[in-house]
């Protein structure tokens, strides 16, 4: 599943799929990804353009689709049409929209540093025996620390 979804034109064709139930033709999903590559419209496209996604679209990831069952392509005509096999895939498409979203992104990776940050430094304090850290007990604050990493990683 991840090795046909290396490829941006791969997740590009099978994005264009996704509202689409009857068969589309191949030009216009190539149209539209080339579109979305060159971040501009379909109309504005050049010829050239359309050419250099165009022919691996056509020669190498729509058949790759095709052969893993993602899609139906009937290469002769020019058509294609997606199988149910292509919405659990959607699903990995979005990964990527949602992250960029700045309200809703933790980062998790600060929350952990910052633990580990913190109880180095409760440790090395009740180490070295600084009067205010040598006040608590070392269990205590291994159950501080591994608390805090707990409810961080629920």
């Amino acid at each position: 599943m991840f090795h046909l979804l290396q490829s941006q034109r791969r997740r590009d064709a099978i994005r264009f799929l996704r509202d689409k139930d009857e068969p589309v033709e191949m030009r216009d999903i190539a149209e539209q990804v080339t579109a979305w590559e060159n971040n501009t419209t379909v109309q504005a496209l050049s010829s050239s353009e359309r050419q250099h996604v165009y022919i691996p679209l056509y020669q190498s990831h729509l058949p790759k689709l095709d052969e893993e069952g993602v899609i139906e392509y009937d290469q002769s005509r020019g058509t294609v049409r997606k199988t149910p096999f292509a919405a659990q895939l959607e699903r990995y498409l979005d990964v990527d929209e949602e992250s960029t979203d700045e309200d809703d992104v933790r980062r998790w990776d600060t929350y952990y540093l910052s633990i580990s940050c913190v109880g180095t430094f409760l440790f090395l304090g009740a180490a070295l025996n600084v009067p205010l850290f040598a006040l608590v007990p070392g269990a205590a604050l291994i159950v501080l620390v591994l608390s805090a990493f707990w409810i961080v990683s629920v």
